[in-house]
């Protein structure tokens, strides 16, 4: 598969319906490629939304990174952070339906050549830290007052600057 990592670069809003449109025909790809491995439609679905739903609701639309970025925690900040904020009633068992298709699609980056296996060791080790996971989600059920800022430090969603992302 032949692929311009840059034309994945997000700076303005064009950039970003351009490379969503991009992500979803690089999700369809990995979708054709778990049929191929003999997954049936069902499971290949499933770890084909857990990955667009992180790709491109979560990298693209709030980080504005390039999914082809080493981020470091990037799937920390989605699971621990995002996810459970930004959905109506957060459970373990989507989410982590969501994680295993992110390590899948990551995955299939690698094994293209598009991401370092260091950096898949990495995505794959955060999509397994479900304990932590489920433990910021009953955290987060657990706030009074104003310990939703305590509880939001402990995995932010910026990095030390204050920048949405690296």
């Amino acid at each position: 598969m032949q692929i311009n990592k840059t034309d994945f670069d997000v700076v303005t809003l064009e950039d970003e319906i351009r490379v969503d449109g991009l992500c979803k025909g690089l999700i369809m790809d990995f979708y054709e490629a778990q049929l191929d491995a003999g997954l049936d439609a069902a499971e290949a679905t499933r770890l084909a939304n857990g990955a667009d739903y992180f790709i491109r609701d979560f990298v693209i639309g709030v980080k504005q990174l390039n999914i082809f970025t080493e981020y470091p925690a990037l799937v920390r900040q989605f699971a621990g952070n995002w996810y459970i904020v930004n959905t109506i009633d957060p459970s373990i068992e989507l989410l982590e339906d969501h994680l295993h298709g992110v390590a899948a699609f990551y995955r299939y980056l690698e094994g293209e050549g598009m991401v370092s296996a260091l950096f898949l060791e990495r995505i794959v080790a955060e999509c397994a830290a479900l304990s932590y996971y489920e433990q910021r989600i009953a955290s987060f059920w657990d706030i009074e007052g104003d310990g939703y800022f305590a509880w939001e430090r402990e995995c932010p969603l910026r990095n030390s600057e204050g920048a949405r992302n690296a």
